[in-house]
């Protein structure tokens, strides 16, 4: 899948349950990108939706791995429902967004570049879920 993007910047896409830990938000990420072949450097952002933005996990994930942490509107997110691997009623009828971790992902990327592309779906540990996104 990595061969997708031109370019190796990578963008995190997070959704998690309140009080996620750093710890579970941190190893979903490297199990991810090590699976991948994926260089943590080439990480340049993370994301997630706006009612996330003070998740101490997140925010400590963010300061760990000196990148940006940034949140999302529902409304935003809503735009990349067509590029979405899975929707999640659950999620939209918690957040008014079919998939957090996939929809934040793509748009801190199309932030970025202009273009976005999933690269890595939706995977889940414990109480996170996780995707990654390019520009391009």
């Amino acid at each position: 899948m990595a061969s997708e993007c031109t370019q190796p910047a990578l963008y995190a896409g997070f959704g998690c349950r309140r009080g996620c830990p750093l710890e579970i938000l941190d190893t979903v990420l490297r199990q991810v990108l090590n699976q991948q072949g994926l260089p943590l450097s080439a990480l340049r952002g993370i994301a997630s939706i706006a009612l996330k933005a003070d998740e101490p996990g997140l925010q400590q994930l963010a300061k760990l791995l000196d990148l940006p942490l940034v949140a999302f509107e529902p409304s935003r997110l809503q735009t990349f429902e067509p590029m979405l691997s899975h929707r999640s009623a659950v999620a939209y009828a918690h957040t008014g967004c079919w998939g957090v971790a996939e929809s934040a992902a793509l748009a801190m990327a199309y932030h970025a570049h202009g273009t976005a592309t999933l690269l890595v779906p939706r995977q889940s540990l414990g109480a996170a879920t996780l995707a990654l996104a390019c520009g391009g």
